[in-house]
C-alpha cells in the first residue's frame, strides 16, 4: 500500500502496539484539536493538504505539580504570604513546574526520528516548534490532513481529520497549528469619517487623540516615563520604521526607546511591499507615547500565538506584555503560560474586542483568562485640546460580558461588593473587562505609510495599560522593590476600598448591548480607566 492510500484509511485500521495503548491510558487527555464544524460534518470535505506541503506546529507539554503552583501563586500575590511579590527565574519555574528535561528531550527524538525539523526549543520545556512536510506530519500524528468548506463562506481551511496521538511515552496538553479554521482577530479598525458622529478634542488632525494627549489625560505631567524597563508586543507580522518615526515627528516629537523585533519559530520580522501592519505599528505608538522612557520595546513575532506567549515567558526580559488579537477558539495550551508569567512578575495585559457584549463566538479569548488583565473601551473627553481629563463614558463596542469559555470566575472577583444585581455579572465565570480606557474611533495612527485620525478598538486601551505598568515598575525599581506582576488582585483590592474614586475615574454611564456601565466595577468599563498618578502610587507606595 502506498503512504498516499494510507493517508485516506480510517483511524481504526492503524496497528498499534498494546505498550502504546497502556502508555497512552496513562497519560493525561490532550485537550480537543478537531474543530465542531469538522467534527460534526456541517463543514464538507473538498480536498486533501498536498502531502508535499509543509506547515508549522508547536506542541504544549502539561506543566508538573500543578497544585503547588497554584498554592505558590496565591503566595506571591497575598500581600500577608512571605512569598509575597517573590518571583521565580525562568530557571527555577522550569525546575520545580515544567516539563521534565527526559520527556523534552524525548519529544524532540520523536519529532526528528518523523523527519520533522524543530525549529524552536524553549529555555521552559513548555513548547516544541516543529515544521516539516504534510505526510510526516500526517505519519508522526495519525491523523489525516483535509481541506474543508467554511460553511456560508466562500473561505476553506485545513485540519486534522481525527485526535491526533503519538506513539511515544510523554503526555502532551496540545498541538497547535493542526488546523487554520480560526484566523487571529485584530482588535482595531479605521471608521469612516461618514459614521463619525462623535467630536474629539485631541490636539491631533480634526481633533483626534495623539498618545501624548491620552498620557496627559490619564496621567498628567509626572516624570515616570517607564525608565529602565522593557515592554513586549505580541504580533504576527513585522512592522515599517517610517510608520512609527512619521507619527512621532507628526506629534512633534522623537522616539528614542531602541524597538528590537524578535521572530519566533522562524517568523520574518520585516515588513515589506504589501505588508499590513496597522495593529503592530498602533500598538508601539500607544505604548512609547505612554512610557516615552523605556529601555526597549520588544516586539515578537512568531507564527504561533502559543510560542510568541511561551517565548516571552521564557525569555523573560519584558516586565509588561500587550495582545491586542482575539480568536475564536479557547487555547487552553496559553494557560500555563500565562501562570508562569504570574510566578515570574510579568504583567500581561489584552484586549478585550470591538463588538459590545455580542462579540461573535469565543473572539474574546484570551482576554477571559484569569491570568491577564482584560482592557475594554471608553470615550474619553477632554478639558481641552490635548488637556487634562474631563469625562468619560463607557463605548458602545467595548467587549465585556462573562467568560464565553466558561473560565470559572477567580477569587480576585468573589471579593464582596464586586459582582452585583446592578452590574449582572456572572457569579460562577470569569468576568470581563478588569480595566479600560479611550478606545472610540478618533485616534491618530500612521500604518501603512498613511496616516489617519478614525483609529478604534480597544488596540488602543491595552498598550496604554502596559505603559502604566511600566511605570509602574520603574517606581518599584526606584522603591528597591521588585516588579508589580499579575495585577489583577491589587486592582480589585483597590476597587473595594477606600482609594478607588482617587485611583480610578469610576465610569457610570455608556452601553455594550447587554450590559451597562454602573458605579464601581461593571462589564462594560470594568473598574474604569486609570488615574494613572494616583494608582501608581496606590499599587507601589512612593517612598
Amino acid at each position: 500500500m502506498t503512504f498516499l492510500s494510507m493517508r485516506r484509511v480510517s483511524a481504526c485500521s492503524f496497528v498499534v502496539m498494546v505498550s502504546v495503548l497502556v502508555c497512552a491510558a496513562q497519560r493525561p487527555t490532550m485537550t480537543t484539536h478537531i474543530p465542531e464544524q469538522v467534527s460534526s460534518g456541517v463543514a464538507p470535505t473538498v480536498g486533501y493538504l498536498p502531502a508535499y506541503q509543509r506547515i508549522s506546529l508547536a506542541i504544549s507539554l502539561p506543566l508538573r505539580n500543578q497544585d503547588e503552583l497554584e498554592q505558590l501563586l496565591a503566595d506571591i500575590y497575598d500581600p500577608h504570604s512571605p512569598n509575597y511579590h517573590h518571583y521565580l527565574t525562568v530557571k527555577e519555574f522550569t525546575e520545580r513546574f515544567g516539563p521534565t528535561e527526559s520527556d523534552y528531550a524525548a519529544l524532540q527524538t520523536y519529532a526528528e526520528g518523523n523527519g520533522l525539523k524543530v525549529v524552536d526549543r524553549m529555555a521552559n520545556r513548555m513548547v516544541l516548534d516543529i515544521e516539516g512536510p504534510v505526510a510526516n506530519i500526517e505519519a508522526a500524528l495519525h491523523v489525516n490532513m483535509k481541506m474543508y468548506q467554511q460553511p456560508g463562506h466562500a473561505r476553506t481551511f485545513f485540519s486534522a481529520d481525527r485526535e491526533p496521538s503519538l506513539d511515544l511515552n510523554v503526555a502532551i496538553l496540545h498541538i497547535s497549528g493542526l488546523d487554520n479554521e480560526v484566523l487571529p482577530i485584530a482588535k482595531n479598525f479605521v471608521a469612516p469619517s461618514s459614521v463619525i458622529s462623535r467630536k474629539a478634542n485631541g490636539s491631533g488632525p480634526g481633533g483626534s487623540f495623539y498618545g501624548s494627549d491620552l498620557r496627559t489625560a490619564y496621567y498628567g505631567s509626572g516624570s515616570l516615563n517607564g525608565s529602565g524597563q522593557k515592554l513586549a508586543i505580541f504580533a504576527f507580522k513585522g512592522y515599517n520604521s517610517n510608520d512609527v518615526n512619521k507619527y512621532f515627528s507628526n506629534e512633534g516629537q522623537t522616539n528614542t526607546v531602541p524597538i528590537q523585533a524578535v521572530s519566533v519559530n522562524g517568523a520574518s520580522t520585516t515588513c515589506g511591499s504589501g505588508c499590513n501592519d496597522v495593529e503592530q505599528a498602533l500598538d508601539i505608538e500607544q505604548a512609547l507615547s505612554m512610557a516615552p522612557g523605556l529601555s526597549q520595546l520588544l516586539l515578537y513575532v512568531g507564527k504561533s500565538n502559543v510560542s510568541i506567549f511561551n517565548q516571552m515567558a521564557a525569555d523573560n526580559s519584558a516586565s509588561s506584555i500587550s495582545c491586542s488579537y482575539g480568536w475564536a477558539k479557547n487555547q487552553s495550551a496559553l494557560d500555563p503560560i500565562f501562570e508562569e508569567m504570574a510566578s515570574q512578575g510579568q504583567s500581561v495585559f489584552v484586549a478585550t474586542g470591538d463588538s459590545g457584549s455580542a462579540t461573535a463566538g469565543n473572539v474574546t479569548w484570551p482576554s477571559d483568562d484569569a491570568w491577564v488583565t482584560a482592557v475594554g473601551g471608553t470615550v474619553l473627553t477632554t478639558k481641552s485640546a490635548g488637556g487634562a481629563w474631563s469625562s468619560e463614558t463607557g463605548w458602545s463596542q467595548s467587549a465585556g460580558m462573562p467568560s464565553k469559555n466558561n473560565i470559572p470566575i477567580p477569587s480576585y472577583q468573589q471579593l464582596a461588593g464586586i459582582i452585583t444585581g446592578s452590574n449582572h455579572g456572572s457569579t460562577t465565570l470569569r468576568n470581563i473587562p478588569d480595566v479600560s480606557s479611550e478606545s472610540a474611533p478618533a485616534q491618530y495612527v500612521c500604518a501603512n505609510g498613511t496616516c489617519r485620525n478614525q483609529g478604534g478598538g480597544t488596540s488602543y486601551a491595552a498598550p496604554l495599560w502596559a505603559g502604566i505598568a511600566a511605570m509602574m515598575n520603574q517606581q518599584a525599581a526606584i522603591n528597591g522593590q521588585p516588579n508589580v506582576g499579575f495585577l489583577n488582585p491589587t486592582l480589585y483590592d483597590i476597587g473595594i476600598g477606600t482609594s478607588f474614586t482617587t485611583d480610578f475615574h469610576d465610569i457610570k454611564s455608556g452601553s455594550n448591548g447587554g450590559y451597562t456601565a454602573v458605579a464601581y466595577y461593571d462589564l462594560v468599563t470594568g473598574w474604569g480607566s486609570p488615574i494613572a498618578s494616583s494608582l501608581i502610587n496606590g499599587v507601589v507606595p512612593r517612598r
